[in-house]
Order: structure tokens, then sequence, then C-alpha cells
């Protein structure tokens, strides 16, 4: 507990340390206010002291050496303590470090110590003026002393009597007082700022031993390739005098030699017996690098390896090359789906930066445009809810939101994933959305409609819109009338699918008898007793010639499909609906408002007149189907063919 409480005093002590540094007078002075109501100890900023005295016991020690003529230790000190940029450029501390050699060369003739000492320093003079001492050599004040390493007794030379006065020794030494004064001065730094730049230092060094690894690991890469380089050139001449004498090269020997050259960096589907068949292949990958990057490098780092692993999937050639880039991330296992760790690729759908959720979704996206791919992620439990979050939690207007949508319809087509998107009350979101359509994209409104109908094909589904029936028909019903005609039949598959439920076909007969209600009451013009109004009116006094006739009116011509009796019935991708255009035709029926549409020949659609129709359809299911000729002519319906429950056959 004293641990704690002295480390938490040293804490709030290099705080207002730094505080005071910085000039925060109020702020101190509210700091130790509420440290003195809270009962905190506050420690002394005992650093400064301690630089101070360890400061004083460096100069000391200089002293003392220089007394005592201990070039060796002086010297070992001085590298220490005196900073590079000083030592190398400051003229001053040249100019005092040259007077100190000559001062501890000549110290053995004023101690009068024996030869060997004298011979070693004068020994240890010259090494310096051959190397550090050469920058002063041009200067005339310094240049006669470069002849002292050479004079057998320099106290009796006349050049060199000034040096042997104790006036020059006591002059020296105030310099070198002055000079350590100034430049072992305690650094001001507070504590807690020297604290930041030492982590930052190791964040630095840390990083570099990463480079370094990684550069030592391309060398010795480099290093294999160069052995493999030469082994295949010696191959190479040997063959190319081998066929000086006439002797032949086999397409299958170039084909080894080029799997010995490139199976390490390039795999290649090349048959050199067959030109021309040649399929490039990219590059293997670090995927354990990457992945590791993908989770702790910069922000910036990771959304570019996210965009570029996209586009190695995107950009690739269709067929082999795209397939063979496909399984060598789902051999790798990009996105961690079997792992066993707290934090992994997948976890970048929840960051805090934008750019990575949106770089994070595009590649999902890409994965799941693919069956492969698609297969891959149904292997993650979590996805279906990590993608509806980020679906619910994305601002509207967010491009990665629209992006999130198109990866869950595409994964919508599997049904694993549809139970955990049912689950997850993903309808309930879909139709809430959809209901302000006027205020959705085209993208997000053809992504979501399909969506809707796929996760409608499960019969769970079906019970979910079922929950609330009334808000999911009023919707659908008014997006019959959008204006995007490629949302159509979306919308009516999910009609179709949840008019399977009794309550509601229940609901959507309430709705329609309540417009049908709406339609008809507050009439001014009331008819009199024995008058002829409405449709009786109409066919009493105004019939016309053939009105009566059953007549089928088409408005466009239909596209020919390959299944002409097949119900769509499976999940579909607005790609796979886009630039079809239906057969339009109306029902013969003069009572029956609705315009039925021919998707495949088979499956029904409808475009409303007006809501009342909508519905009508909605609590009808009208149904029919055209068969299609071999020679390509279309066989009509007959009248009786079509079903209307209100009216009978």
């Amino acid at each position: 507990m004293g641990d704690i409480l002295a480390a938490e005093a040293n804490i709030l002590g290099m705080i207002k340390e730094y505080l005071k540094f910085e000039e925060f007078d109020e702020t101190i002075h509210i700091f130790e206010k509420e440290c003195k109501n809270k009962g905190k100890l506050v420690s002394k900023p005992q650093g400064s002291a301690f630089r101070d005295s360890k400061s004083h016991t460096i100069q000391k020690n200089f002293i003392e050496c220089f007394d005592d003529g201990d070039h060796k230790v002086f010297y070992e000190l001085w590298a220490d303590s005196i900073p590079p940029e000083v030592m190398d450029t400051d003229a001053e501390a040249l100019s005092l470090e040259f007077d100190l050699h000559i001062h501890f060369t000549i110290y053995p003739w004023r101690s009068h110590l024996d030869q060997a000492e004298l011979e070693e320093r004068r020994h240890s003079f010259k090494q310096y003026l051959e190397t550090r001492g050469t920058v002063l050599s041009q200067h005339t004040k310094f240049l006669p002393y470069y002849a002292l390493p050479f004079i057998s007794n320099p106290s009796i030379h006349p050049s060199f009597k000034t040096l042997f006065q104790d006036s020059w020794a006591l002059q020296l030494k105030d310099k070198l007082k002055q000079f350590l004064s100034a430049t072992l001065k305690p650094s001001n730094t507070p504590r807690l700022l020297n604290l930041y730049v030492l982590q930052q230092l190791q964040l630095q060094l840390m990083e570099s031993e990463r480079r370094n690894a990684d550069y030592v690991q391309r060398f010795q890469k480099m290093q294999a390739d160069y052995c493999n380089l030469t082994e295949t050139t010696a191959e190479l001449v040997d063959a190319l005098e081998a066929t000086i004498s006439g002797k032949t090269i086999s397409p299958e020997y170039i084909q080894s030699v080029y799997v010995q050259l490139f199976s390490s960096q390039m795999r290649q589907s090349t048959d050199f017996t067959r030109p021309g068949t040649e399929v490039p292949m990219l590059p293997s990958l670090d995927y354990e690098k990457v992945k590791k990057d993908l989770i702790e490098g910069r922000d910036r780092l990771k959304s570019l390896l996210l965009q570029a692993l996209r586009w190695r999937l995107t950009r690739s050639l269709p067929g082999e090359q795209r397939d063979t880039v496909l399984q060598a991330y789902i051999n790798n296992d990009l996105l961690e789906c079997h792992s066993a760790k707290q934090k992994t690729v997948l976890h970048l759908m929840a960051s805090d930066n934008e750019i990575i959720r949106h770089n994070m979704a595009r590649l999902l996206n890409a994965f799941a445009s693919l069956a492969e791919g698609r297969a891959y992620l149904s292997q993650i439990p979590i996805l279906p809810k990590l993608l509806t979050d980020t679906l619910k939690t994305e601002e509207k207007d967010s491009p990665t939101r629209e992006i999130v949508l198109m990866a869950l319809q595409k994964l919508s087509l599997r049904r694993s994933q549809q139970t955990a998107m049912i689950e997850d009350d993903l309808i309930s979101w879909l139709v809430d959305e959809l209901q302000h359509s006027d205020f959705l994209n085209d993208n997000t409104l053809i992504y979501s409609t399909a969506l809707l109908m796929n996760l409608c094909l499960r019969t769970k589904g079906k019970w979910k819109c079922a929950e609330n029936a009334k808000h999911v028909l009023k919707v659908l019903t008014d997006l019959l009338g959008h204006e995007n005609h490629q949302i159509w039949p979306y919308v009516n598959g999910a009609l179709y699918n949840i008019l399977y439920i009794p309550s509601v076909r229940q609901e959507a007969k309430e709705m329609e008898d309540l417009m049908d209600t709406y339609a008809d009451t507050d009439e001014t013009l009331q008819p009199e007793p024995r008058e002829l109004s409405g449709e009786s009116l109409l066919t009493t006094e105004y019939l016309g010639i053939m009105t009566n006739v059953t007549k089928w009116r088409r408005k466009s011509t239909p596209l020919p499909q390959p299944d002409v009796d097949e119900t769509l019935q499976r999940p579909v991708t607005p790609s796979s609906q886009r630039n079809v255009h239906g057969t339009w035709v109306t029902c013969p029926r003069p009572q029956c408002h609705i315009v039925l549409d021919v998707f495949d020949f088979s499956t029904l659609c409808i475009k409303p007149l007006n809501n009342v129709g909508a519905m009508k359809f909605a609590r009808l299911a009208c149904s029919y189907k055209i068969k299609q000729q071999p020679d390509g002519t279309e066989t009509k319906p007959h009248h009786t063919e079509i079903h209307c429950r209100h009216e009978g056959k």
C-alpha cells in the first residue's frame, strides 16, 4: 500500500512540475487545492536537486583528474559527459581540449615522473595531433605546439617556457571550470516530458528492430535467389554450348528451368509445348505479416492494405487467376475466422476510423460477390451481427452503410446467414428504412428490397413480417408505385411470400375493405329511385361495339428466358434482375383494375393503377402463365386460366 501511495505522490509531483514548466499558474493553484481537499500527497520535485548533485559530482571528478594528471580517466569523463555536437563543433571546446592535451603531456615534467610515463604521454599527444588535433593545424596559435612531442625536454625549451609556469595551469583550470559549468548545466525539462520522449524513442527503436529483421529476411532471400540464379545460368550456358554441337533443347527442359527460376516468386500455368496458354499468377504474400500489420499497424497502413487486398481480388483476371487469389486468402485465413485471438482482422469493422471501416466493408463485399467467398464468410458466426450492427449505427449518407448493405444482400443467398439476419431483427430495420424510400438512393433501395425478399423466402422471415403485418403491407404496397421499376420484382416477391401467412392475408383484406369503403363514402351526388347510375348507366346507355370481347393488350415484348415454367423461388441479387423488362398485360375482366407484369414467363408481378389495385393484388393473388412455342410464338392464356378470387372464374 505504501508503494502505491508513493507512486501516486510521484505522479502528481510530475504533473505539478510540468504545469509549472509550462507556466499554468492558475491550473497549479486549482490542482494543489483539489489535491489538498482529497488528501492526496504531492511529492516535491526531487529531480532538479538530484541533477544538480550529479552535475556537481561530475565537475568535481574532472578537477581531481586535472590536478592528479590522470589523463585516461579524464578523457573517459570527457567522452561521456560532453555532448558530441559541442565536442566536435564548438570552437571553445576544441581549443580547451587542445590545451588539456598539452597539460597532460607536460605533467610528468612538472611532477618529475619516470621516463616511461614521459614517453607514454608524448605518444598519446602525438596520436591526438594526428586525429582530432588536425582540425587546428591551420591556426597559427596552435601550430608551434605540433613540435612538442618531438622535443626531448620541453621544460627548458624557450618556446614552451610559459607552459611550465603555475599561472598557465591555474588559468587553464579556471577555463575548464567555466566550460564545465556552462556545458553540464542541469536541464529544466520536466520529468513527465522526459518520460514521453523516452517512450517515443523506445517505439522508434522497436520499429527500427522490426525493419532490421525485415531487411535481414529480404537479404537472405536475395542471397538464395542469387545462388539459384547462378546455378541456372551455368545450366543455360551448358545448354547453349550443347546446341553448338547440334543438340536440341526440348520444351520440357525449358519448362524445368522456368520452374526453377520462378517457382518461389510466381506461380504460372504455362505449357511451353503449347504457345499462348500462359496464365500469369500473382506473387505469393507473407500473410502472417499482412495480418499482423492489419491489427497492429498505423491506421493509414491498415487502410492501404485493405484496399490493396481488395484490388488484388477484384482486378485479377476472371478464372484461374482470380480463383487462385481467393483460395490463397481462404487457405491463409485472411480474415482469421478460425483464430482464437480476441482481436482479429474482422474487428476492423468496429474501428473508430471511418476509412478503415469503409475499406474493410468493401473487402467483405468482394468476398461475398464470389460463391467460394460466401462459403468462407459463412464460417464466421459473428459476421452477420457485426455487419448488421454496422448497418444500424452508420450515418444514413455514409458510403460504408451502402457497401455493408450490399454485402448482407449477397450473404443472404446462404441459409445460415439468412437465419442469423432474421434473428437479429434485420427485417424490421429494412421495413422501417423502406418506409422513407424517397430519401434512399437507387442502390440502397434496390439492395434493401432484394435483401428483404430473400429473407421473406424463409418461414421465419414470413412470421417475422406477420408480427407487424399492417406496417409491412403498407410499406410494400407503397413501393409498388415507386418510379424505380427495378425494385418491383423484389417487392412482388416479398408480397407473394408473406401472403402465405393467413394473418397477413386477413390484414391485407381488412386494409382493402377500409380503402374501398373510404373510396365510396362522402358522395355528394345520390341517384334518384329507379334512376340509372354507375355501371348500369354505362352498360345500358353507352355500350360500344365489341366492348365485351376478351382482349389482351401488350405494351412490350418479353425477353426469352431459359426456364419457362420455373417460378422464381430462390434468393436473387439485384444484378441478376437488371435490364429485365417484363411483359405488361391488362386483366380482361372489366372489374379487375389490375395490370400484370410477366417475368421469366412465369412469375407474376403487378403495376397498380392505384393503391386499391395494389391491395386487390395482395389479397387476390391473381396468377397465370404464358407458354412459349418451339417456333418462338406465344400461347395466350384463355380467360378461364385467370383466377380472381373476388370474382370467380
